[in-house]
């Protein structure tokens, strides 16, 4: 079933002030239009990243709450490590604090460096884990690219 809107009610909130235009473009011009060097309070809605201004769940809450967070052997763990190869069926499972890291460990196994890594088009850390490791990152993509209106495949949405 497809709903009007998110089929969820929001558990958690924390108070942002409201940024109006003329704020925001003097904070883009402070951080000389780089996005990594806004501070947080001057973010009102984060489209750049996927870690800190999204809510969680009442259920992750308490999951987390319920959490066995022991440095070593902490049934948390086993618990994902469990979840992980049920789904995926591999048997080893290295946890990673947030994607770039997890980044960083494929890239090294991939062995990127001195190769070309080709790809429509490289998120920054994925680019900077390429060529941390001495890899060429190359981006190809399809020429309805630069079009927000034009679905294409390859570029998220094709249709």
């Amino acid at each position: 079933m497809r709903y009007p809107m998110e089929p969820f009610r929001i558990k958690m909130t924390e108070s942002v002030r409201p940024i109006t235009r003329a704020m925001r473009l003097e904070h883009l011009a402070e951080a000389q239009y780089n996005l990594f060097r806004l501070k947080s309070e001057h973010v009102l809605i984060d489209l750049l990243t996927d870690s800190g201004t999204g809510a969680m769940s009442s259920a992750q809450w308490a999951a987390l709450l319920r959490g066995d967070e022991a440095y070593a052997g902490s049934t948390s763990y086993y618990r994902f490590a469990e979840t992980i190869t049920r789904i995926t069926g591999y048997p080893h499972v290295i946890p990673t604090h947030q994607g770039r890291a997890a980044e960083h460990l494929v890239m090294s196994a991939l062995r990127v460096t001195n190769r070309i890594v080709v790809n429509n088009t490289h998120f920054d850390t994925t680019r900077a884990n390429i060529l941390a490791l001495g890899g060429t990152p190359v981006d190809l993509p399809c020429q309805e690219a630069s079009s927000t209106t034009t679905p294409a495949p390859f570029k998220g949405k094709d249709r």
